[in-house]
């Protein structure tokens, strides 16, 4: 049966009959026990759902205290909300160990979720007991990642927040202090590519680059891929007979190590192949022959996966993302005596690039979107919307067909 102990005074009995003395009153006489004065005074005990006895102390003065928590205590059980208090003393940093091993099978994401929480989390929130992170706590650390970039910090949060819904999920809280009224969510702008670059400066690029690597200028701006596509891109992906591209694959990075696997979001695509494209391609095969790269697929110790590359460098040597970016992406600029600005001159400007020419074409949002391998044509509307050309003038004629005034006999216009 719940109940709470006075730990300091018990009920005097009689040294002879072994009964409770009572008072005038009939009311038990209450003496000190050998525990009078030292640690808290108030013991809650009490049966969890699960049969077995709990407790929590509180101090002298604080019986009140333990009788509400004690009345919490039996409401959450009878309603089917009990949190067993000593649950919520898991560390946010064991907690989000075990969340991140539910997000993603890609040993890639994960090691990027680790990054996130090793970089600007975890200093601040890792050794906190789960039920002692309040919304307060929640604010502190708003407050710590604040001259963040936007969209990162929206990132952060959401590794947070992912965090404690597996709290509660687990039981181990009974809700999430992330989703507190007094907690203002991070948010970033609308995201609008309009930087795009002219045709100039892309051919310029390309030619400051080193002859071998041109190719990848060509196929970023000439077919969209990213990065680690066009690093892993094989001339086997090429169906000349329908004038098609499959992206089957990237090269990238898993615990220091490279590795093949499936592009971003893990699906492949087929993007059309122009010829003017293809004959590029052809050329650079030519004086560059396709090399056979043996990697392990989707992790260091995935099964080994041979591919012929169309773009690697000397003797087949393999780059990675950033080294790629350090040293061939940069040179570029440097051997065609451009100025970098590192926000817009990524090398994901050639996707850019790719996406402004389609549109420019009358090429639709939603087609443009499953070419770039983006699974919401939303997102590629709020990223390109501003490109899509003007249909104004195809609206007035189109209503005119209709509304149109036309000219009678006498060659006055009528309604």
């Amino acid at each position: 049966m719940a109940h709470i102990q006075d730990r300091w005074y018990r009920p005097k009995k009689d040294p002879e009959t072994g009964r409770p003395v009572l008072n005038a009153r009939g009311k038990p006489v209450m003496e000190k026990t050998e525990l009078h004065g030292t640690g808290d005074r108030y013991r809650v005990r009490y049966i969890n759902p699960d049969g077995l006895e709990r407790s929590r102390s509180f101090p002298d003065r604080q019986k009140k205290q333990a009788e509400d928590f004690l009345i919490g205590i039996e409401n959450d059980k009878r309603e089917g909300r009990y949190i067993d208090p000593k649950a919520a003393r898991v560390t946010f940093r064991l907690q989000a160990d075990n969340w991140i091993k539910g997000q993603s099978d890609d040993p890639a994401t994960r090691e990027i979720l680790r990054s996130r929480l090793r970089s600007q989390i975890l200093p601040h929130l890792g050794d906190l007991p789960i039920g002692k992170i309040t919304p307060s706590t929640i604010r502190d650390w708003l407050g710590e990642i604040q001259d963040q970039a936007d969209n990162y910090k929206v990132v952060l949060f959401s590794v947070v927040t992912g965090v404690m819904d597996s709290a509660v999920d687990d039981k181990l809280i009974r809700d999430n202090p992330c989703k507190a009224k007094t907690i203002r969510r991070p948010t970033s702008p609308a995201v609008e590519v309009k930087d795009i670059w002219p045709e100039e400066r892309a051919k310029a690029v390309r030619e400051g680059m080193e002859e071998r690597w041109r190719i990848t200028v060509v196929i970023g701006a000439g077919l969209g891929l990213r990065q680690g596509e066009i690093l892993g891109l094989s001339p086997d992906d090429i169906d000349e007979g329908s004038m098609l591209l499959h992206v089957r694959r990237q090269l990238r990075t898993v615990d220091r190590t490279l590795v093949f696997a499936l592009p971003k979001g893990n699906k492949t695509r087929t993007v059309p192949l122009s010829p003017g494209v293809l004959a590029e391609i052809r050329d650079h095969l030519a004086d560059y022959p396709a090399t056979a790269v043996t990697l392990p697929w989707r992790k260091p110790t995935g099964d080994p996966t041979t591919v012929r590359l169309l773009a690697a460098g000397e003797n087949g040597r393999l780059y990675s993302g950033d080294l790629f970016t350090k040293t061939i992406w940069e040179g570029a600029f440097r051997g065609a005596k451009l100025t970098r600005a590192k926000q817009v001159d990524g090398m994901h400007a050639l996707r850019h690039f790719y996406a402004s020419t389609l549109l420019a074409q009358g090429v639709s949002i939603k087609e443009l979107a499953t070419y770039l391998g983006h699974s919401d044509p939303g997102f590629t509307l709020r990223v390109y919307t501003h490109l899509v050309p003007s249909s104004h003038e195809r609206a007035r004629l189109a209503i005119d067909t209709v509304f149109g005034q036309s000219e009678n006999e006498n060659g006055s216009q009528a309604a």
